[in-house]
C-alpha cells in the first residue's frame, strides 16, 4: 500500500528552527499533515541522539514508533479522529559539507539514511573523529563528498548518501555558486553508488529532467521543515513495504516501487529566479545574462537561480520526459490557501480555525489536497473547494521567488476575493 515519506527534516537542535520539533511533537504533526513516515533528523547531534534511543522503538526493520509513554507530551495538540493513524520514523539526518575541491571553495548538504541505531552509533563515533558533531543539529564538516561517501560505505554498505536540495545556489551539489556540474565531478569514481536526488523546494521534476545525466537517479522530495506546519510541504510517495530493505531496494533499483513526489510550485521556492533581494530585482536567466550577471543599479553580483542554473546544464528542452520519470504533483500547503483566501497572514487564528475545521471535518492535510472529493471539501467551506480543484488543475498565478526571497503563488485574482470574511467565490 503507497504511504508518503518526508525523509528531510530537522530537530529542536539545529539553529533556526523551532523548539517544538521534538519527536512527540513531529508524531502528532505527521498525523495532522498525513505523513505515515519521517526522518527522526539530526541523529548525529548527541543529545538527540540520547533521545531517539530512548524515545522510539522498532516496530519493523529499520521503522521506529514513538513509545506510547512518551505520546502524552504532545498532549497540546489536538489530533482529530479523521487524522489519528500510526507515523513512524526512519533514521536520517543532513551533513553540511565545506571543502576545497578544483581550487574552488564547495558547500554541500546531503542527506544520510541509516539502518538501525546501531549503524547511525558508527557514523557519529567516525564523524566525531573528524569535526564538531556537537555544535549543532547539522554539523558542518570540513569532509570531501567522496571522502563522506566512502567513510559511510566502509560502516554498512546499507547506509543511503542523497544530495540534498540538489539545485540551492550556495548550499548544493548543483548549486551556482558552490557546487559541481555533474555527479561524477563531485564523487568520481564512487558516483555509481549515488541513487536518488532531492529536487528541493525550487526545483521539480520538469526541472531535472531537462537534464540526461540525471536520468538514473530517481527523484526524491522532502521538506527540509525547520518547523512544524512546514513539514510535508514536499514529500516521496513509496509504493512498497514500509523496511528500511525495501525502501532501499526502491531507491536503489525498483524505481517503479517510488509511486511519485509531491512537489512545491517551484516558483515558490526562495532561490528558483535570478536577483537581488535587497532592489527587488527578480530576472529570468536571459535577463541576467544581458545583465552580464551585473546589477546595472549598483553593480553587485546577481544570485543566479536553479532556473537559470538548470538551462546552463540542460541537454533537453522544459517538457521533454525520459523513460525513468515518475509522477509528480504540485501542491500549494493548505495554511497558505486559507491565508489567501481569507485575506490574512498563515499565521493567523482566522486561518488555524478554518485549518483545525477542514482537519476534524474532512481529514489529513495530504489527503485534502491531493484525493478528497471536492464536495467534501466544499460543504466545509465552498471557497476552500474551488481552490483546491483550481490547484489540482494547475490553474495558478505565479510571482517566482529569487535570491532568498519566497515566491507567492495564488489561486484567485484580487476581485474574486469578495466579502469582509472570504466565504463565497462571487
Amino acid at each position: 500500500m503507497p504511504f508518503i515519506a518526508d525523509l528531510h527534516i530537522h530537530s529542536k537542535y539545529s539553529r533556526a528552527c523551532s523548539k517544538n520539533l521534538d519527536l512527540p511533537h513531529i508524531w502528532a504533526w505527521c498525523q495532522l499533515k498525513g505523513i505515515d513516515l519521517v526522518s527522526t533528523a539530526d541523529f548525529t547531534y548527541p543529545a538527540w541522539f540520547k533521545e531517539i534511543h530512548e524515545k522510539l522503538e522498532e516496530t519493523a526493520p529499520g521503522i521506529y514508533g514513538l513509545k506510547k509513554e512518551f505520546q502524552k507530551e504532545a498532549a497540546d495538540v489536538y489530533i482529530p479522529e479523521k487524522c489519528q493513524r500510526p507515523a513512524h520514523f526512519i533514521l536520517s539526518t543532513e551533513i553540511s559539507l565545506i571543502y576545497k575541491k578544483g581550487e574552488k571553495t564547495r558547500k554541500v548538504h546531503h542527506v544520510i539514511l541509516a539502518p538501525d541505531v546501531k549503524t547511525v552509533a558508527k557514523i557519529n563515533v567516525e564523524l566525531d573523529k573528524r569535526g564538531n558533531i556537537k555544535s549543532d543539529g547539522r554539523p558542518i564538516l570540513g569532509l570531501d563528498s567522496k571522502e563522506l561517501l566512502k567513510l559511510l560505505l566502509d560502516i554498512d554498505p546499507d547506509i543511503e548518501l542523497i544530495p540534498a536540495h540538489a539545485w540551492t545556489p550556495h548550499f548544493a551539489i548543483f548549486g551556482s555558486v558552490s557546487g559541481f556540474d555533474s555527479m561524477e565531478e563531485c564523487f568520481e569514481e564512487l558516483s555509481d553508488h549515488i541513487h536518488a536526488l532531492e529536487t528541493g523546494l525550487s526545483s521539480d521534476p520538469l526541472m531535472n529532467w531537462r537534464l540526461s545525466q540525471n536520468d538514473k537517479y530517481v527523484l526524491v522530495s522532502n521538506s527540509d521543515a525547520h518547523s512544524l506546519p512546514k513539514m510535508g510541504r514536499e514529500a516521496t510517495v513509496f509504493d512498497c513495504e514500509m523496511t528500511y530493505p525495501a525502501i532501499l531496494r526502491a531507491l536503489r533499483h525498483d524505481h517503479k516501487q517510488i509511486a511519485g513526489t509531491i512537489e512545491f510550485y517551484p516558483e515558490e521556492g526562495k532561490y528558483h529566479a535570478d536577483g537581488l533581494r535587497a532592489e527587488g530585482l527578480c530576472l529570468a536567466p536571459e535577463e541576467t545574462k544581458k545583465m552580464k550577471n551585473i546589477s546595472p543599479k549598483t553593480g553587485k553580483k546577481i544570485t543566479v537561480g536553479v532556473l537559470h542554473r538548470v538551462s546552463d546544464l540542460a541537454d533537453r528542452k522544459m517538457g521533454e520526459k525520459p523513460k525513468t520519470a515518475r509522477p509528480f504533483w504540485h501542491i500549494i500547503p493548505l495554511t497558505e490557501i486559507l491565508a489567501e483566501i481569507l485575506q490574512v497572514g498563515g499565521v493567523s487564528k482566522k486561518v488555524d480555525e478554518l485549518y483545525s475545521k477542514l482537519l476534524q471535518e474532512v481529514g489529513p492535510e495530504f489527503y485534502i489536497l491531493k484525493d478528497a472529493p471536492i464536495a467534501d471539501i466544499s460543504r466545509v467551506n465552498e471557497m476552500v473547494g474551488e481552490a483546491i480543484c483550481r490547484m489540482r488543475a494547475s490553474q495558478v498565478i505565479i510571482q517566482p521567488g529569487y535570491d532568498g526571497e519566497y515566491g507567492i503563488i495564488r489561486l484567485f485574482k484580487p476581485e474574486e476575493l469578495v466579502g469582509k470574511d472570504q466565504m463565497k467565490l462571487f
